[in-house]
C-alpha cells in the first residue's frame, strides 16, 4: 500500500455525502457533525440518531436509494453500506468525479481512513493502522488517553492565548521563537504534571 499522509481537514461549510445511516454508518456521521461539514445523507432506512439530527436541522437526509448524481459537488463519501456492489460502485463513482471517498471497513476502497482519535480540547492525537488493524489503533488510543489526561484540553487553550500575546509583542524574532519553543518543551510538560496532575490520569505514562 502506498504510504500515507497525515493531515486534518477542515470541513467547514464543505459538502459531504454519506451513502448509509444504519448502525456502521451512525459513528461516522457523528464524527462529520463536529465538523461544521454540510452533511448529505442517502439511505434506505436510517438509524433513530439519524432521523433524530435530521428533524433538529443538523444534516439532510434522503431515504431513498443512491444515484450517481448524489455526488455533483461533494468534497468527500462516506459509505456504510452492507451490500458489496454498492459500496463498490459509490467509490468508483466518486472516484471518477474526484471525490475523496471511504467504504467503511473495506481497506481496498478507501482514500482515506477514519484513525483512532484522542481529543483534549484542541488537542487531538490520531491513530491509523492504515486499515490492517482497527483494534490495535483503538488499543493504543486507549493508552494515550491515560498518559493525555483531560487537563490537557485546558493547558493547550491557555497555551494558545500565550503564544498570541508573545507573536504580538515587540519581541526580536529569535526571542520569540526561543519562548514559544520553552513553553512546550521537556522541561514545560513535567513542570505542568507536577503542578496539574490531571493533565495525565497515569502521571508515570507521561
Amino acid at each position: 500500500m502506498t504510504n500515507l499522509f497525515p493531515m486534518f481537514l477542515k470541513l467547514e461549510g464543505k459538502q459531504c455525502l454519506v451513502v448509509g445511516a444504519g448502525k456502521v454508518g451512525e459513528p461516522k456521521i457523528a464524527g462529520l457533525l463536529e465538523t461544521g461539514a454540510r452533511i448529505r445523507i442517502v439511505a434506505i432506512e436510517a438509524s433513530p440518531s439519524v432521523r433524530e439530527w435530521a428533524r433538529a436541522g443538523l444534516l439532510e437526509l434522503e431515504l431513498r436509494p443512491f444515484d450517481a448524481s448524489d455526488l455533483a459537488g461533494a468534497f468527500l463519501a462516506v459509505v456504510a453500506t452492507n451490500s458489496r456492489n454498492l459500496n463498490e460502485r459509490v467509490y468508483l463513482e466518486a472516484q471518477s468525479r474526484g471525490v475523496l471517498c471511504n467504504v467503511v471497513d473495506v481497506p481496498d476502497l478507501c482514500d482515506f481512513f477514519y484513525p483512532a482519535v484522542v481529543r483534549r480540547g484542541d488537542l487531538q492525537i490520531a491513530v491509523s493502522t492504515a486499515g490492517h488493524s482497527p483494534s490495535l489503533a483503538q488499543t493504543i488510543r486507549k493508552q494515550l488517553e491515560k498518559q493525555f489526561g483531560p487537563g490537557y484540553a485546558a493547558w493547550v487553550a491557555e497555551l494558545g492565548e500565550t503564544r498570541k500575546l508573545i507573536l504580538a509583542s515587540d519581541l526580536d524574532k529569535e526571542r520569540k521563537l526561543d519562548l514559544l519553543h520553552s513553553l512546550a518543551s521537556r522541561e514545560a510538560v513535567q513542570a505542568a504534571l507536577a503542578e496539574l496532575p490531571e493533565l495525565a490520569t497515569n502521571a508515570e505514562g507521561a
